[in-house]
């Protein structure tokens, strides 16, 4: 079941989807998990746009890996890396903060982030593609 849940959930997330793949294939991580926050920012409902990512790795290239999407889709990415020993003494994800709002007042904050992300086909009409 979990199985089926993870990939149901990643069929319409293609640049978490993106993510999840660039960071297994670059960093081999004994574990990886990649959150998608955007929910918790005034964002459109359904955007990628906010992230918080666990690597359990000899972590190095993160954002290297992520190159595209951070200069597109991802407005924020926050990494939490921990060592395999790191993680074996406390296999928890920190919290992100709240979102202090800083675009909350800005009602354009959707098309700036249609502009940006339709440059490299991360967004259309409302959702992602």
């Amino acid at each position: 079941i979990a199985g089926f849940l993870i990939g149901f959930a990643l069929g319409g997330r293609p640049v978490e989807r993106a993510i999840r793949t660039k960071l297994t294939n670059t960093l081999k991580p004994d574990h990886l998990e990649v959150h998608n926050e955007s929910h918790m920012h005034a964002v459109p409902p359904g955007s990628e746009s906010h992230f918080r990512v666990l690597v359990v790795s000899r972590h190095r290239l993160v954002n290297d890996a992520l190159k595209e999407e951070l200069s597109s889709c991802v407005h924020a990415l926050a990494i939490q890396a921990k060592t395999p020993e790191q993680w074996g003494s406390n296999p928890t994800l920190a919290k992100s903060p709240p979102c202090m709002g800083g675009s909350r007042g800005d009602h354009t904050m959707e098309e700036k982030l249609k502009e940006k992300s339709t440059q490299v086909g991360c967004w259309e009409g409302g959702g992602v593609t």
